[in-house]
């Protein structure tokens, strides 16, 4: 892994996110049928995209690469992981971080992962991500504001879609919305 200064190789791990991303773009894309009045039941009786494709591990060792190069990389390693994501939106629905979660270190690696995803598919299901990661660091006591702050410097600048930048939506975290 140590070819290069930064310690991390992200051309390898390109390489390996992409055969992850085609390996899932079938269960991905598979189309539900909706007419099935069981199709609910199904989906929730599947084993995870990544246990169904049998790249759960390989996924993870990715993913933690990826954000550690985000972390810890300077711009040119935070723009190329941010291409990554964007490059294979079937590794980037399928691969996250464990969903039970309590210190803030765990708090700021899901903000970081929403960072290098840069708006993701839709600024919006972001920005409710955002709220929801906010609103449980809260629950565990954690002050946001200084890893918003911290998590907001990594992240792009970049008005994608128009509702903003990535930068932007990580300091809307602040905000308290009613999630109901």
């Amino acid at each position: 892994m140590g070819q290069h200064n930064d310690g991390m190789n992200l051309a390898a791990v390109r390489a390996d996110v992409a055969v992850i991303d085609d390996l899932l773009r079938y269960i991905a894309e598979c189309p539900v049928d909706l007419n099935d009045p069981n199709w609910m039941a199904e989906i929730r009786q599947a084993p995870p995209p990544l246990e169904e494709a049998g790249v759960a591990a390989e996924a993870s060792a990715a993913l933690d690469a990826l954000l550690d190069a985000y972390e810890t990389g300077g711009a040119p390693a935070r723009a190329e992981v941010r291409d990554i994501f964007r490059a294979y939106p079937s590794f980037r629905w399928a691969a996250h971080l464990p969903v039970v979660w309590n210190s803030v270190g765990e708090f700021r690696r899901r903000l970081v992962h929403v960072s290098a995803m840069d708006q993701g598919a839709d600024p919006r299901d972001e920005l409710m991500t955002i709220w929801s990661l906010c609103n449980r660091a809260r629950e565990c006591a954690i002050d946001v504001e200084p890893v918003l702050r911290e998590v907001a410097n990594l992240s792009s600048d970049a008005d994608l879609h128009g509702f903003g930048s990535m930068q932007m939506l990580i300091m809307r975290g602040l905000e308290v919305p009613d999630l109901g």
